[in-house]
């Protein structure tokens, strides 16, 4: 059974970093597709990176967050490594999983309906 459980979120400067974890718990027997979403005001759920667990293909990232945000994976954890928060980085991000693995085809951050497991949320507060 798939289990997402994010953690690392806190209340932060503009300008600071921060890095969001989220404990994975994915059959060994299929790769993935396993991302990090934002909601907050100005989007429902935005995808924000992209990465497959098969390794062999680059992750993807939206317009928003690129040059910023890095994700990274090892068998137990995803991350969303954070630099030079803005307070429009402000919401609540949610790690996601599928074992469809469109991302591995194409650099494509996917939609929430392409994700069928989510974590419970963590909040990130970016002060102006």
């Amino acid at each position: 059974q798939v289990q997402l459980a994010e953690s690392g979120g806190d209340s932060v400067e503009t300008g600071a970093a921060l890095t969001l974890s989220c404990a994975l718990s994915l059959s060994s027997h299929s790769t993935y597709c396993i991302a990090w979403f934002r909601h907050n005001s100005r989007a429902d759920r935005e995808g924000l990176a992209t990465i497959y667990t098969g390794g062999g293909s680059p992750a993807a990232y939206s317009d928003s967050v690129k040059g910023r945000f890095t994700i990274s994976h090892d068998k137990k954890t995803l991350y969303l490594q954070m630099n030079n928060l803005q307070p429009e980085d402000t919401g609540t991000y949610y790690c996601a999983a599928t074992s469809t693995i469109f991302c591995y085809y194409n650099s494509d951050v996917g939609d929430p309906a392409d994700f069928t497991h989510w974590g419970q949320g963590t909040q990130v507060t970016v002060s102006a």
